[in-house]
């Protein structure tokens, strides 16, 4: 019987043999692999850990002890081993498993994590808690190279004085992030990595072990005579120990025996430390081996011999996005883009390819990326921010002082805007608009179409002031729509495509496409309904204001929260009217068809959107039900 089927939680581990665990981590990764090979998602980075989780797993209760990951997307075997096997099937689908750590899931994942960067700072704060308790859990940190090179990481490391207790910080070291890691202390990293031989990842792991404390030695003797032994290599104790934190390794991170040998010796350490660990992304499964930044995040895929994955599907908004500034910067040598990590994602690597000295990659590092585009932008540079928007999240008060408040014509190409399927909602473009529109002098353009995503981008190189555009992970809706949108993108300038009666659908960015086959099936029904492409959230037509004042209805989709959104700014506009023109006073009403007040779970974006309302068949359904 496979070892597999036999643990249904972390207890059974412990009484497995080293070889057992070896054939175990094999299983697991089987496992991964099949299952990533149906429903998408994150395979390389988890097939990396396997062997640190199981033993992990064997020398810590996780139950009473704290695990936490950064990125959280590398947990599936951590998943897998706390009595979610079953269920594994039916990872990142609606009902199923979230592809990140989830507390609603189970009791074993404190944060539900999925941005880069936050778990040294939380396990602080854990382990201060625990502190000021006076408790003894243990907490560990897994966190990889490309996160703790993050700002807000630095932050937490330059404060781990306060702790005066146990706290493992695993550094989990694959040489690569999404893309290859940006930055000195990864070129650091990597030059530490290369200096090594397998023999010399060996004897550090029996030097630690020779000299790691037993309980009641003085740790500091312990820890002097062991950074000794150090001294006169290329390590990175010298960047840690700088910051007054014990640092052990690199150790070989798919020895599952060592690995249990040195949690079990660093199990008593009254201190803060960090174990750096060396391992390989998508070892175990030669295609994502050979190329880890393919599957680093994959759609479904074909497990064969050459290891392809499945077919490229239909053009997308990122497609259309890589093709437009690639054109555009032909022809205009201001342009530059910037991204965070993140080429391949947000369509850049075509850019990069034919303007490598114009491309700039800095690491996961979104506040860095938009302070560096102001700077640009103040030499008279065009810069091309392309950021997902969940990330760029992370840079609010980047762009509010160093961007909206100098008026500085930075260009902020968002990909993933509004609901981004099976990542779920860590991932999840909903608030933008919300962030974004509330500042001055930002233009916020949402286009509909491949034409419009072009348009727009062209309207923001022309421009003297910060320009937003957004979009979303999906099929350019071309065919009927495209030549609708043909028309060039103007600021605050919406388009009508389909001529209509006292409602109207108002559709911002590719969900228009919903309201006009609703407008369709509406004429069917002898019932006219009219359709506008919005096209920007700021600064808004005033002539959709001027629909109120007729006493028209407005039927307003978005691809974003109801609060702070689209629809927000329109009733914003007509309370306005109303008191600085009170003879237009408005008399008509908007309903919004929006992200309600809560975090939308995974699933697909087509059941995600119509969760909401915005689809054909529920637009119909409302329209209908005002006529009765």
């Amino acid at each position: 019987m496979p070892i597999l089927e036999s643990i249904s939680g972390p207890a059974d581990l412990k009484t497995l043999s080293v070889e057992q665990l070896r054939r175990l981590a094999d299983q697991i990764r089987d496992l991964i692999t099949s299952t990533v090979s149906q429903s998408g998602g994150h395979l390389a980075s988890n097939l990396g850990v396997v062997e640190t989780t199981i033993a992990l797993h064997v020398v810590f209760d996780f139950l009473t002890d704290r695990l936490l990951w950064d990125v959280g997307h590398q947990c599936y075997a951590h998943k897998i081993l706390t009595g979610r096997k079953e269920l594994f099937s039916r990872l990142r689908q609606q009902d199923g498993l979230s592809g990140f750590p989830s507390p609603q899931e189970s009791a074993y994942d404190p944060f539900a994590v999925g941005h880069a960067g936050t778990s040294i700072a939380t396990a602080l704060g854990m382990a201060l808690g625990a502190q000021h308790k006076k408790t003894t859990e243990k907490i560990v940190v897994v966190v990889g190279d490309a996160s703790i090179v993050n700002g807000l990481s630095f932050e937490a490391l330059n404060n781990l004085g306060l702790v005066k207790r146990q706290l493992l910080i695993l550094l989990n070291d694959n040489s690569m992030a999404i893309d290859i890691t940006q930055g000195a202390i990864a070129k650091f990293l990597a030059h530490v990595r290369l200096s090594h031989t397998y023999e010399d990842i060996r004897r550090t792991t029996r030097r630690i072990l020779e000299h790691m404390p037993l309980i009641g030695k003085p740790m500091e003797d312990a820890l002097e005579k062991f950074k000794k032994t150090l001294r006169m290599q290329v390590s990175p104790s010298r960047l840690f120990e700088s910051l007054n934190i014990p640092y052990f390794g690199p150790v070989d991170g798919h020895d599952i025996g060592a690995l249990i040998e040195l949690f079990r010796a660093m199990n008593h350490l009254d201190t803060p430390a960090i174990l750096h660990v060396y391992t390989k992304k998508g070892h175990g499964f030669e295609p994502a081996d050979a190329n880890p930044r393919k599957y680093h995040s994959t759609g479904p895929f074909e497990i064969n011999g050459n290891g392809e994955g499945a077919p490229k599907g239909e053009r997308t908004f990122t497609d259309a996005f890589a093709d437009a500034i690639v054109d555009l910067a032909q022809q205009d040598s201001r342009i530059v883009a910037i991204t965070a990590a993140m080429p391949d994602g947000t369509g850049l690597v075509p850019f990069r390819e034919q303007f490598p000295d114009r491309c700039f990659d800095v690491g996961i590092a979104e506040s860095v990326a938009v302070d560096m585009a102001a700077g640009m932008a103040k030499q008279g540079l065009r810069p091309v921010v392309c950021i997902y928007s969940t990330f760029l999240q992370r840079s609010f008060d980047q762009i509010f002082q160093e961007v909206s408040l100098q008026d500085l014509p930075v260009i902020f190409c968002i990909d993933r805007a509004g609901v981004v399927g099976s990542d779920g909602p860590t991932h999840h473009g909903l608030y933008d608009i919300g962030y974004l529109r509330m500042l001055p002098n930002l233009i916020v353009a949402c286009p509909a179409s491949e034409a419009e995503l072009r348009s727009a981008l062209e309207m923001a190189v022309g421009s003297e002031h910060p320009v937003a555009i957004r979009y979303p992970k999906e099929n350019v809706p071309n065919g009927q729509l495209e030549p609708l949108t043909a028309a060039p993108m103007v600021a605050g300038k919406s388009v009508t495509l389909r001529p209509g009666g006292e409602i109207v659908l108002v559709g911002i960015g590719p969900v228009v496409i919903h309201a006009l086959r609703a407008a369709e099936q509406l004429a069917e029904k002898g019932m006219e309904v009219g359709v506008i492409g919005a096209r920007f959230a700021k600064p808004i037509d005033a002539s959709l204001i001027d629909l109120l004042e007729q006493g028209k209805t407005l039927i307003v989709l978005e691809d974003h929260t109801i609060a702070a959104g689209f629809a927000s700014a329109l009733l914003e506009q007509g309370a306005l009217r109303n008191v600085s023109q009170p003879g237009r006073a408005v008399k008509g009403r908007i309903l919004p068809l929006a992200c309600p007040d809560v975090f939308i779970p995974a699933g697909t974006r087509n059941h995600q959107l119509a969760g909401f309302g915005l689809s054909a068949e529920k637009i119909v359904e409302l329209v209908l039900s005002l006529r009765s």
